[in-house]
């Protein structure tokens, strides 16, 4: 059992982390990548202080927590970035505020409106066609009007 173990000098680590990055180019995202960073600055500790295995396997736990930690916070930041066009692709949110006739009545709570071409389901209190209506919001692809 020695033996296996005393494999575990600088070299291993090295290869663990090849063999990570050659997983991160075959599974694209940033996970591996981070675990091979802390495969290779363990081999680069090992060959500093010499450590033992144990000692091997707790800093590289340590690096790989630490390194998935912090790089989880600035992916996480950096979808949320703000834009100049907050409603693109999601045209449905851009017709909030917008005043328009009812296309059809609503009836029981649900009716239609036409905006740019296209008829959108649409819930609010019952309503006769032709009433303006302003939209008041959004609940899946169903926007939610009301009297203007």
């Amino acid at each position: 059992m020695s033996e296996l173990l005393s494999i575990a000098d600088p070299w291993f680590w090295w290869i663990v982390a090849g063999v990570l990055l050659v997983g991160e180019m075959l599974i694209p995202g940033f996970f591996l990548l981070w675990l091979a960073a802390a495969a290779a600055l363990t081999g680069a500790i090992d060959l500093v202080f010499g450590l033992g295995w144990q000692g091997e396997v707790s800093v590289f736990a340590t690096l790989s927590l630490l390194l998935v930690l912090i790089t989880w916070k600035w992916v996480m930041a950096s979808r949320r970035m703000k834009s100049d066009q907050p409603t693109l692709n999601q045209r449905h949110h851009a017709y909030v505020g917008k005043v328009v006739p009812l296309a059809q009545p609503i009836v029981n709570g649900s009716g239609k409106v036409r905006i740019d071409d296209s008829l959108w389901d649409v819930d609010g209190p019952d309503l006769p066609q032709g009433t303006r209506v302003r939209i008041s919001g959004v609940d899946g692809l169903r926007l939610k009007a009301e009297k203007a």
